[in-house]
C-alpha cells in the first residue's frame, strides 16, 4: 500500500469519529516520513476535533520551524488559538497564512469568522467577499457574509445571501431562520410552505429542526397564528435543552462563588494604568434593553461602540471553573486586565468604549475593582416581558434560555446577584428600565449621556441614525426610532405563559 492510498483510509477513518486511532496511526507516520507534511496536518485535525488544543498549538510550531511557508499549518495554528479565545494571535496566523496563499478561501472564512466572534464586521466582509470571489458556492462563507452584512445593516443583501445558502443545500436549515429573522411575513409569502415541507424531511437532524421550528416560530407570530408559534417556539426550546442538558445548580454555585470570593476580598484593586480609556460596561438579563442603550450612548463623537466584547466573560469564566494560586491572584487578574484593555485600545482610539456583553451583570465587582474608574449601566425590564422575549429568540451560549423553569430561576440569581451589586456600589451602578427608556426616552437618554460624564449632544436622541454594527437579535428594532410595540410583546402568548408567571413569582 502507497502512502497516497494510506492517508485516504486516514481521512475516511477521521471522518468515521475513529480520532484516537488515526492520531496512533497518523504520530508513526508523521515520524517516519517527517517530509510528508500531510501526515502533521490529518494528526492536528484530529486533536482539534477532540478539542485538544494546546497540544495542536505544540505540533504546528515544531512543524512550521522544518517548513514556515505552509499556509495549512499556520491555517490551523489560528483555528486553535481562536478555539482557545486567543485572538490576536490568531489573527495573525490567519494573515501569515493569507500572506503565503491570499486565495486559501478556508483562511479567508476562517478570519472572516474570527472577525464576526470580535464584532469587526466591516473586515469579516471584506475578507468574506475576497472568498466569494474566487469560489461563490462555499455554504459556510455565504452564511457568515449574509451574518456580517445583517449586523452592518445591509439586511436586504443580507437575505441574499441567506437565500444563496438554501440554494446551495435547500436542508441548511440556518438559512431559512437568518431569512426568517429579516423577514416580515404575510400568509402568501412561498417561503413558508418551504418550510413546512422539511418538516416531512426524515435526514433533517434535532439541530436542523431546532432552526426551524424558532424559524416558523416567527413566521406564526408575523402572520398571527399565535397557538402555531408558541407550538414551534416550544418545539425549538425543548430540542435545545435535549442537547445541552442544562442545570441551573451549576449557575446557582457560580453565582456563590462570586459572591463569596468578592466577600473575601483577596484581589486587591489595582492602581489605573496609564492611558486607560473609559470604559462603559452596558449589563443585565439578554433583551433588557442593552443594544438600544448602546446604540444611543455610541452614537454620541466621542464613544465607540464595541459590541459584545467576550474576553472579560472568557477569562473569568474559566477562572472561576479552575483551581488558581491564590498567591498569584493579583498578578492573574492584571494580565485579564491589560489583555482585555489591549484589545480595546487595538479596535478603537477614542477615549470613551462601550461592552455591552449582557451577562457582564455576573462581574460587576470584579470589573469595578480592576477598571474602578469604569461606568456600569445595568438595564432591567418587566419580568414577564423579559423572561418571554429571551425564550422565543434562539441565542447561543445562553443556556439558561431554554424552559420557563431555568429562565425564572437563572431570573431569580440575576436579582439575587444585583441586590448584591447595588449595595456594594450604589451609586456607582446607573440603573433604566426598558419601560422608562420607551416612555420617557428624552428624559433617560439624557439621564445616561450625564451619567456616563458625557457632554450632551443632540444626535443622541437620532440614536437609529447609529451605523455602528449590531451582532445581537436585537439589530432590527435598535435601528428603529423609539416605538412601543414591544412593551407588551406577551400579551398575544399570555395564555401559553401561565407556568411561567407562577414560576417568576414563586
Amino acid at each position: 500500500m502507497d502512502l497516497k492510498e494510506k492517508f485516504q483510509i486516514l481521512v475516511n477513518k477521521m471522518n468515521a469519529g475513529q480520532f484516537d486511532e488515526v492520531i496512533f496511526e497518523a504520530t508513526y507516520l508523521n515520524k517516519k516520513f517527517p517530509q510528508q507534511e500531510v501526515f502533521l496536518n490529518l494528526l492536528v485535525l484530529c486533536h482539534q476535533a477532540k478539542g485538544e488544543y494546546q497540544k495542536t498549538i505544540e505540533l504546528l510550531e515544531n512543524g512550521l520551524k522544518k517548513n514556515n511557508k505552509n499556509y495549512n499549518f499556520w491555517n490551523n495554528l489560528g483555528i486553535s488559538y481562536h478555539k482557545l479565545k486567543e485572538y490576536t494571535k490568531a489573527e495573525d496566523c490567519f494573515l501569515k497564512a493569507l500572506e503565503i496563499n491570499p486565495k486559501f478561501i478556508n483562511t479567508l472564512n476562517n478570519i472572516g469568522t474570527l472577525y464576526l466572534e470580535l464584532n469587526n464586521f466591516i473586515n469579516a466582509e471584506k475578507h468574506l467577499r475576497k472568498a466569494i470571489e474566487i469560489k461563490s458556492d462555499v455554504l459556510p462563507v455565504n452564511f457568515n457574509l449574509a451574518s456580517a452584512l445583517q449586523s452592518l445593516g445591509k439586511i436586504e443583501e443580507a437575505k441574499v445571501y441567506f437565500k444563496k445558502t438554501l440554494e446551495i443545500n435547500e436542508n441548511f436549515t440556518r438559512g431559512d431562520f437568518g431569512l426568517s429573522v429579516l423577514e416580515k411575513y404575510k400568509k402568501d409569502n412561498d417561503h413558508i410552505s418551504k418550510m413546512e415541507d422539511k418538516l416531512k424531511n426524515k435526514n433533517l437532524n434535532k439541530v436542523d429542526l431546532r432552526y426551524l421550528y424558532f424559524a416558523l416560530g416567527k413566521v406564526y407570530e408575523d402572520i398571527s397564528n399565535y397557538e402555531k408559534s408558541f407550538e414551534f417556539i416550544k418545539k425549538a426550546n425543548d430540542l435545545k435543552k435535549e442537547f445541552t442538558k442544562y442545570n441551573i445548580e451549576t449557575d446557582k454555585k457560580l453565582f456563590k462563588k462570586i459572591i463569596d470570593f468578592h466577600k473575601s476580598k483577596k484581589l486587591k484593586s489595582k492602581n489605573l494604568v496609564a492611558g486607560e480609556k473609559n470604559l462603559i460596561f452596558i449589563l443585565g438579563m439578554p433583551r433588557t434593553g442593552t443594544s438600544l442603550v448602546e446604540q444611543i450612548i455610541s452614537n454620541h463623537s466621542e464613544v465607540y461602540g464595541a459590541g459584545e466584547v467576550p474576553i472579560l466573560s472568557t477569562y473569568l469564566t474559566d477562572y472561576f471553573n479552575s483551581d488558581n494560586d491564590e498567591a498569584k491572584i493579583n498578578e492573574q487578574f492584571n494580565l485579564y486586565k491589560n489583555n482585555y484593555l489591549n484589545f480595546i485600545n487595538k479596535i478603537s482610539n477614542l477615549n470613551f468604549v462601550t461592552d455591552k456583553a449582557p451577562l457582564n451583570f455576573k462581574w460587576i465587582g470584579i470589573i469595578k475593582l480592576i477598571f474602578p474608574n469604569s461606568k456600569i449601566i445595568f438595564c432591567s425590564r418587566d419580568p414577564l416581558e423579559n423572561s418571554w422575549s429571551i425564550y422565543k429568540n434562539a441565542f447561543e451560549g445562553m443556556f439558561f434560555s431554554n424552559s420557563f423553569y431555568d429562565i425564572a430561576e437563572y431570573y431569580k440569581l440575576h436579582n439575587e446577584i444585583m441586590k448584591f451589586w447595588k449595595n456594594e456600589y450604589k451609586s456607582e451602578i446607573y440603573e433604566i428600565n426598558y419601560e422608562d427608556l420607551i416612555n420617557n426616552s428624552e428624559k433617560k437618554i439624557r439621564e445616561l449621556i450625564d451619567f456616563c460624564g458625557l457632554n450632551w449632544e443632540d444626535q443622541c436622541l437620532e440614536f437609529y441614525k447609529n451605523q455602528k454594527s449590531i451582532k445581537t437579535v436585537s439589530f432590527l428594532q435598535a435601528r428603529r426610532p423609539i416605538y412601543k410595540d414591544s412593551l407588551k410583546g406577551s400579551e398575544k402568548f399570555k395564555k401559553y405563559l401561565i407556568s411561567l408567571e407562577k414560576a417568576l413569582k414563586g
